[in-house]
């Protein structure tokens, strides 16, 4: 796509401003309907903004570009300065990575005079996509963009999501329960507690009647990077239903627990608890020995973390970087456009819509910039991938973004879903190019819906025919999977854990955000959903069934 960019460098010797003797200047850039405007500085005459205005070449509304140096007033703006350029002559074409060097213009007052106006560096040229200043340009297509903190909002943007681990607590061996008096009324229901973060973990109580009770359970939890969190273990006495009381208890750092990458178990070890006793009233630690527990605790390497529907997943590689294979090629996405977009919201009283896409594989997820009043959004935009088993899924989803119109986004608001794709790396032929219009389908109260579609344009490219070949004869998962697999109950439980750590991290440790409601469109496979669509859409069908079929399985 061709953009007309204009490039706002700077400013020297303008007019100070003959009443208060001083000046605010900004810059405007007007073409046709489309204005925008820099930041403004107070008192100076030599202003530096180094800004960029792009303006798509089917928004192109006027023959003349004005580019007008204001004094920002409380009331009314001065008008300092300006310069027209007729873009009917010849302006020059920048290839990547040519860059044009900007020029001083003298500027003129409304009169053409151009003396005591000062000088504006600027320039002006017709580029694509691939321009350097492109992707913290304004465009012309995010016309409602009012600040820049909202601009950072609607900007093309890639996420890496954070590296995670799963951390294994066995829990073995209780010495030396201290008795109390209590414990000839009853037996002791001594039990341990595990916490990391928001997980909390509990080992069922023991049946040991001694006072070196033992478990010999695992306690599963999900740690990210960097390991800046801290595992607390307790020991605890279900003395009744609404009470527990602390035997001991144990911290431990995570960048001091041992890294397993196969299936020979790591050493287990005594560690020493600290116990909380009252003194004066007050409950103090006793730092000298209370009791020991035996554990064995490690960072699980081996294993490929399950923070995704198994038959959706976009990346199987175990989690330390020590055992995953090299790339087997890559994987080039262009995301060109949408038609028929159906109007997700109202403004002005026009049903209107401001989509922007989301593309996930493996740990790296894109997202477009948003178009913004369009129900026949255009990007262009290019990303790639490396791929490192063909027999995973990409999953591109659209949505509308809630906060360019809207100015500053609540956090009631949220960005409303009109559909995904999701392709199979395994049905593409290698090294060809495929160029399709996808159906965007919505699934809401009022049943099944099609709410657009997407037109996408893929390849893979496979650099050993070979590798590719022999990653078909390997197990799906890491070996560690089959060897020592997990439970039902714990890959549920984990994979929500995983879940809440990337929208924590995409949502609220990024810049601009990820909201939650577009992450999980891109982890979450719900099998009910599927069912009732499946459901929906073989019923009275007739010879159109079959298609259909095909349709609510893909979903």
């Amino acid at each position: 796509m061709e953009y007309l960019c204009v490039r706002v460098v700077k400013a020297r010797d303008l007019p100070t401003n003959d009443l208060t003797g001083s000046l605010d200047p900004y810059v405007e850039v007007r073409l046709g309907d489309n204005k925008y405007t820099t930041h403004h500085f107070e008192k100076t005459s030599n202003p530096e903004w180094n800004q960029t205005f792009a303006f798509s070449q089917d928004r192109i509304q006027a023959s003349v570009l004005e580019v007008t140096v204001k004094d920002k007033d409380v009331s009314d703006d001065d008008f300092v300065g300006r310069y027209m350029f007729d873009l009917s002559c010849e302006i020059p074409k920048m290839v990547p990575p040519e860059t044009l060097v900007p020029q001083w213009y003298r500027l003129e007052d409304r009169s053409g005079s151009s003396k005591d106006k000062g000088e504006l560096l600027l320039a002006l040229w017709m580029g694509a996509q691939a321009d350097e200043t492109f992707p913290e340009a304004w465009h012309s297509d995010a016309s409602a963009v009012s600040s820049a903190d909202v601009l950072a909002n609607v900007r093309s943007k890639v996420y890496l999501l954070p590296k995670l681990w799963y951390l294994r607590v066995n829990v073995i061996e209780f010495q030396d329960l201290t008795p109390s008096d209590m414990y000839r009324i009853r037996q002791p229901q001594v039990f341990v507690k595990a916490i990391l973060g928001n997980q909390t973990c509990c080992t069922k109580v023991s049946t040991s009647m001694t006072i070196n009770p033992c478990w010999n359970e695992d306690l599963m939890f999900v740690a990210a990077e960097p390991f800046d969190q801290l595992l607390i273990l307790t020991v605890e006495d279900k003395v009744s239903p609404n009470k527990d009381e602390v035997l001991g208890r144990f911290a431990i750092r995570l960048p001091h627990v041992d890294m397993r990458l196969d299936e020979k178990p790591v050493t287990c070890k005594w560690y020493e608890l600290e116990k909380q006793v009252k003194v004066g009233g007050e409950k103090k630690k006793k730092v000298g020995f209370a009791s020991k527990i035996l554990m064995r605790i490690s960072l699980e390497g081996g294993y490929h973390l399950l923070d995704e529907s198994t038959c959706y997943s976009s990346d199987l590689r175990p989690t330390a970087k020590q055992l995953c294979k090299s790339s087997i090629g890559v994987l080039e996405l262009g995301i060109l456009n949408a038609q028929g977009v159906k109007p997700m919201k109202r403004q002005d009283r026009q049903e209107t819509t401001d989509a922007y896409c989301v593309a996930k594989y493996g740990q790296k997820w894109v997202g477009t910039r948003t178009i913004t009043d369009s129900l026949s959004p255009t990007w262009n935009e290019h990303y790639t991938w490396e791929v490192f088993d063909p027999c995973t899924v990409i999953t591109i989803g659209v949505f509308d973004n809630c906060q360019p119109q809207g100015g500053d986004k609540s956090e009631d608001a949220k960005d409303l879903r009109i559909g995904k794709v999701r392709i199979r790396l395994s049905t593409l032929e290698t090294g060809r190019v495929y160029t399709h219009s996808y159906p965007l389908m919505l699934f809401d109260t009022s049943g099944l819906r099609k709410t657009g579609e997407i037109c996408l344009t893929m390849r893979f490219i496979c650099s050993s025919l070979l590798n590719m070949t022999y990653m078909y004869s390997q197990p799906l998962l890491p070996k560690m999977h089959y060897l020592h697999p997990l439970t039902p109950k714990q890959v549920y439980d984990l994979r929500h854990h995983a879940q809440q750590i990337v929208i924590m991290r995409l949502s609220h440790r990024a810049d601009p955000s990820l909201g939650k409601e577009v992450v999980l469109i891109g982890l979450c496979f719900i099998w009910y959903y599927g069912y009732i669509c499946f459901h929906a859409i073989i019923k009275n069908e007739g010879e159109h069934g079959s298609n259909r079929k095909l349709l609510a399985c893909d979903l």
